[in-house]
């Protein structure tokens, strides 16, 4: 599908080096957005920006850690410095910590929540508050469906996914008289790094898809693991004119692995 509303517009895509961010930051570029892609990873992001150059697409690299509030103002002051006027925000960047509540650390717990809810708040923050005075502007925070129903062994994702899920909504729902939309994807288990580091051989996949009674998880319904780019299809719509009369919507990209739930 062609979507448009996105070409030149200055892209800011956190989490870009790969998985999810990547496949985003792919997908935006082919329909002509000028890419300003955030992560900590410098090779990969640097290599990533290489090849969307050498595709004839328009791509920067911003090294910072959005966990730290002081570095994502200057990346967000930079990019609209140098690369262009802020249009489309995708919050993707995301870290996973697992083991049982008595289990985790404190310094698990508070790193999750700094990256996938304190990240989430200023890379918005910082870049609405430019949105604004232009009265434009579209913002995805890339979700999960673990924010709505529990997960043994993942509180401390669910909880920072439930808390950036909420928060996106009211964002959208302060900024919507300026014309800014803010919506999530919440994806369910997909074919990324940080999936592939919780299997335990090259069955992973498999017992994905049949689920797991014994920790009372379903399967996927549609019998498959979703690809990064399953995802970013959705994004790209959120952030496009297709969707200009949609906001504080949470849009579930699971295979039916939550039951709409």
């Amino acid at each position: 599908m062609s979507y448009t509303g996105i070409a030149g517009k200055v892209a800011v895509v956190t989490g870009a080096a790969q998985g999810i961010g990547e496949a985003v930051a792919r997908l935006l570029a082919q329909h002509g957005a000028i890419v300003a892609l955030v992560d900590r990873q410098e090779d990969a992001l640097n290599q990533l920006v290489t090849n969307l150059r050498n595709q004839g697409q328009q791509a920067t690299a911003c090294i910072a850690d959005i966990s730290h509030r002081q570095a994502v103002e200057d990346t967000v002051q930079q990019i609209e410095e140098t690369v262009g006027p802020i249009g489309i925000l995708v919050n993707a960047a995301g870290v996973l910590h697992t083991g049982a509540v008595s289990e985790l650390t404190d310094e698990e717990w508070t790193k999750t929540f700094d990256v996938n809810t304190h990240g989430v708040f200023y890379m918005s923050r910082a870049v609405v508050r430019n949105m604004a005075e232009r009265q434009t502007g579209a913002v995805v925070t890339v979700g999960s469906n673990a924010a709505g129903v529990p997960r043994m062994h993942m509180s401390a994702y669910a909880a920072s996914k439930a808390a950036s899920t909420i928060f996106t909504k009211c964002l959208a729902l302060e900024y919507a008289d300026r014309h800014i939309r803010c919506n999530i994807v919440s994806p369910g288990s997909t074919d990324t790094p940080m999936q592939r580091a919780m299997w335990q051989d090259e069955q992973g996949a498999e017992a994905v898809i049949a689920g797991s009674p014994h920790t009372f998880r379903l399967g996927i319904p549609l019998n498959r693991m979703a690809l990064p780019e399953d995802i970013a299809d959705a994004v790209v719509y959120l952030v496009s004119d297709q969707a200009r009369h949609v906001t504080m919507h949470d849009l579930c990209v699971d295979g039916g692995a939550t039951l709409g739930a």
